[in-house]
């Protein structure tokens, strides 16, 4: 376990080697530093995460300081690495799955603009996450959650010659913001009521000070939410995950499986002590998830580009992971984080094959007929399909999400549990139909099939992980979170079973008959008055982009407009002003006649003397 800090040095040195040798390095080395980094730093968890379960540490907790970070006044904040149950989960889903996503962006990125740049951002991205989950104290954590910020904005806005593409890093960058300033202030609340910001201390401190329903700590929780759902693009900070798909396919498939987004999930859990003394915004954290993952269902239904549907279904998977939190069912949200990370890596990557396959197409309505042209994609696309719908007994996603909504459903959360049975029916049915338009029907695009080991086997190790050998690797959580007592008994638990596995195929079902063949009956839907207004709330994302821009941006905006030559600016260009006329008068007596020197010289000397006889 000594070399817990390796996981992080390995990306931190690649990151180094790139960004100095940029514009200097070939392709291969590039791609030999970027992915060897990763491979290393996942050999690494891979060593620590056997040590740690083979010879668990006393109370299964295991810590290693580094230094200190800062010393001022008694506030010292040091780099320690914190492993327990959570952290190593977290460990084995960042290095592993961020290590063959890295291995398919060395195939998918050949022969782009920025190839080193590109692998340099990726390694700085995992090094931050990794301080995120490591981290021992609130403000490493921190600086780990800002270091995700950073580099979000970076890779979301890669292909920067495209103004689109660096508006949508921007509007990641600063939507995300508003969540992490909440966050900060929720830390300083923290710090002034414990004297510190190790997160152990404070969970061992805040039930003796406060007791359940405290209003100190329910703003603290708020706060905390508000920096979860920024992150985890949950409502209302979720209008920035769309359009992070401007991003290269790898970076969609990091940021939205493995890393990024998962991080809100990992803040609530890891501050568990916080929430359960705060009951009313844990109630609400269920809330914010179950509405999230409606909506964000709902809209999946009507996008034709394949990326932004697998974008909307992040979006409700991660709502299922905060109902799952806000239900009670800890442990449940964790392997949920877990197993979708398989599946949704396995998906984004799918689909960035089937953007090259068909010569960078991503309307699912301009494909058709692709499983007789790439068929090793079609079969990644129906495992993952069918984890990510629970198709039960044989994927990772039926293990996980059926244990979401049995413990809400046995902790008494009845909203929770039909708001998690109405997602599973909206997810069979939007995921169906993008693989029955994309793969099946009559082909609309020529296609070629992706070949090389760099591109193979990412797909192939992940597609095993997403079938039920994915659901034997368990998270150890025991001890590390919170184990909620049912309020209901285990008789009803197989009765939910079967109607979790009923809502899945009756949604698989209702989309080959929607979709399949010549789709009269949807089209006729769609084109009634209903259905086009409907229809275009759910494409537009029920208008979020459109009420903001109307409530934030274009009032920004008019501030702007109006203060564009305010008197603070006025009164700070005085000084360039007087600046420029004083270089304007003094540039006159430099005219290069000798007499016009000479007389200034004698009349500064006369000054000189009279100004010393007068003293």
């Amino acid at each position: 376990m000594n070399a817990l800090f390796l996981t992080f040095v390995f990306p931190l040195l690649g990151f180094l080697i790139l960004s100095f040798g940029r514009n200097r390095l070939s392709e291969n080395v590039s791609a030999v530093v970027g992915v060897g980094a990763m491979g290393l730093s996942a050999l690494s968890a891979l060593w620590v995460g056997i040590d740690f379960l083979q010879n668990p540490p006393a109370k299964g907790v295991y810590t290693q300081e580094l230094w200190t970070w800062i010393n001022a006044a008694g506030f010292m904040p040091r780099f320690v690495l914190h492993l327990d149950g959570l952290s190593l989960t977290m460990l084995g889903v960042i290095t592993g799955v961020g290590f063959f996503i890295h291995l398919f962006a060395s195939w998918y990125m050949r022969g782009e603009e920025g190839y080193e740049r590109f692998f340099s951002y990726m390694n700085l991205f995992v090094a931050s996450m990794l301080f995120l989950v490591l981290g021992d104290n609130l403000l490493f954590l921190y600086l780990g959650w800002e270091g995700v910020g950073l580099c979000s904005f970076l890779l979301i806005g890669f292909y920067y010659k495209n103004p689109a593409n660096g508006l949508a890093a921007r509007k990641a960058f600063v939507v995300t913001r508003v969540g992490d300033t909440f966050m900060a202030i929720g830390l300083f609340i923290l710090f002034r009521e414990f004297n510190t910001l190790s997160i152990q201390e404070i969970l061992t401190l805040a039930p003796q000070q406060f007791t359940s329903g405290d209003p100190v700590m329910s703003l603290v929780a708020l706060l905390l939410l508000g920096g979860a759902v920024g992150k985890s693009a949950q409502l209302p900070l979720q209008t920035w995950l769309p359009d992070a798909m401007a991003g290269p396919t790898p970076v969609s498939a990091l940021i939205h499986a493995a890393t990024m987004v998962t991080a809100g999930v990992y803040l609530i859990a890891r501050t568990h002590g916080v929430f359960l003394l705060a009951p009313d915004v844990l109630h609400l954290v269920g809330m914010v998830g179950a509405v999230t993952l409606l909506m964000a269902g709902f809209t999946a239904l009507m996008q034709t580009d394949i990326k932004r549907i697998l974008a909307y279904s992040t979006m409700s998977q991660i709502g299922y992971m905060f109902l799952a939190l806000g239900a009670g069912a800890w442990g449940a949200a964790v392997f949920h984080l877990m197993t979708h990370a398989f599946f949704k890596a396995l998906l984004f990557l799918s689909a960035g094959s089937v953007i090259i396959a068909t010569h960078h197409e991503q309307d699912i309505f301009k494909m058709g007929g692709l499983w007789k042209k790439i068929p090793l994609v079609y079969a990644c696309f129906i495992v993952g399909g069918a984890a990510l719908v629970a198709v039960p007994f044989v994927t990772v996603g039926f293990y996980s999400k059926d244990e979401i909504l049995w413990q809400a459903y046995a902790n008494g959360k009845d909203l929770f549990f039909y708001a998690g049975l109405l997602g599973a029916f909206l997810t069979a049915i939007y995921t169906t139909r993008l693989i029955v338009i994309a793969f099946h029907g009559e082909a609309k695009t020529e296609a070629h099939a992706p070949h090389g080991l760099a591109h193979h086997l990412p797909l192939l190790v992940l597609l095993v992980l997403s079938t039920a050998v994915g659901a034997l690797i368990h998270p150890p959580l025991a001890g590390v979170l919170p184990e909620t007592v049912p309020v209901r008994g285990e008789e009803m638990k197989h009765t939910i079973e079967f109607i979790t596995i009923g809502v899945a195929f009756a949604g698989i079902a209702l989309a080959v008959l929607l979709f399949g063949g010549q789709r009269r009956l949807i089209s006729a839907v769609a084109q009634s008055g209903p259905g086009r207004l409907v229809g275009g709330l759910w494409k537009n994302a029920w208008g979020f982009d459109w009420l903001y821009d109307l409530l934030f941006v274009k009032p920004f905006m008019w501030l702007v407009r109006v203060n564009a030559r305010d008197w603070a600016d006025a009164g700070i260009g005085v000084l360039p002003w007087l600046t420029r006329e004083g270089h304007r008068l003094l540039a006159k007596t430099q005219s290069g006649k000798l007499r016009w020197y000479a007389a200034t010289m004698a009349i500064g000397l006369v000054a000189v003397v009279a100004g010393f006889a007068l003293v």
